[in-house]
């Protein structure tokens, strides 16, 4: 991971190795440690450094510092490079090929951090031999120092160099960019009138939506039913305007009444019983 060094200057550095030394001596081992680091601002500038030290924050510190006085600048073109170059430094070999954008850097671990912190981002790179990360982090330094533009190459050689293969794949990715910005805007409207359509947003101005139809219908079977209830209203006969006032029954005078009635029978029943009690009258009266 990146680390910023310096806010003013923009430099960042990333460790690509630490590695490991043991001395035996008479009281043990004695351990040290050597870092490898790659500095740069990602604007074509770029740097490699090594250092050694008794821990891993002074070595990664004494590697920061030496790659800084290494800081070398890069000719780019387009966040790639201008021309293939092959850079090698012992029995490692790096090719470095340019790409068109959005293609990014297809590289291992040692050359992406030498080329995302020069500056590069679209890149095709193969590595040959040794895979030595320190080997493989000069040999692309050694690459990215061969790069010329193509106005140097054409005053060296005499000539006038009118387009190179990069400068053609730059152009068509420019116009291939701009055709698709073309056809997104073109294509912005046709969408919005397309949901414009049934009340959606952006429709055309008068036009009714589903809930406007909605409403409607519910208004015409509410009209239809309030229609329907002043035509019973019409036949049913007219009812008085006072209320009439609810029936007060007294229960108690009914129960007081049952009571009564109980205790004194009719007129009839006395008489009759009276009769059939009374002597006198069953003899009848005397011939």
């Amino acid at each position: 991971m990146a680390e910023r060094l310096e806010e003013s200057s923009g430099l960042e550095a990333t460790t690509v190795n630490i590695n490991r030394t043991s001395t035996t001596v008479k009281g043990g081992r004695r351990l040290s440690f050597s870092a490898l680091v790659v500095v740069g601002d990602r604007n074509g500038k770029v740097g490699l450094g090594y250092g050694k030290g008794r821990g891993v924050p002074a070595a990664i510190e004494k590697a920061q510092k030496d790659a800084k006085k290494e800081l070398t600048p890069i000719l780019r073109t387009g966040g790639t490079l201008p021309h293939p170059v092959t850079g090698k430094y012992l029995a490692s070999k790096v090719r470095l090929i340019p790409a068109a954008p959005g293609t990014g850097v297809i590289a291992g671990g040692t050359v992406r951090a030498v080329l995302e912190a020069a500056g590069v981002r679209d890149c095709l790179t193969k590595a040959y031999g040794s895979t030595n990360k320190i080997n493989l982090a000069k040999a692309a330094i050694a690459a990215l120092k061969q790069l010329r533009t193509r106005e140097e190459i054409a005053s060296l050689r005499g000539v006038t160099i009118e387009t190179s293969a990069v400068d053609e794949m730059l152009n068509a990715s420019r116009r291939f960019i701009t055709d698709a910005e073309v056809t997104a805007a073109a294509k912005k409207p046709e969408k919005q009138e397309k949901a414009g359509k049934g009340g959606k947003p952006g429709g055309k101005p008068g036009g009714k939506g589903r809930s406007q139809k909605k409403d409607e219908g519910m208004g015409t079977s509410v009209g239809q039913g309030s229609t329907d209830t002043a035509r019973l209203d019409e036949g049913a006969p007219e009812a008085s305007s006072a209320p009439s006032a609810p029936e007060h029954i007294d229960l108690d005078a009914n129960a007081h009444a049952s009571v009564e009635t109980s205790q004194n029978p009719p007129v009839e029943n006395l008489e009759l019983t009276a009769t059939a009690n009374d002597p006198e009258l069953d003899n009848g009266p005397a011939a």
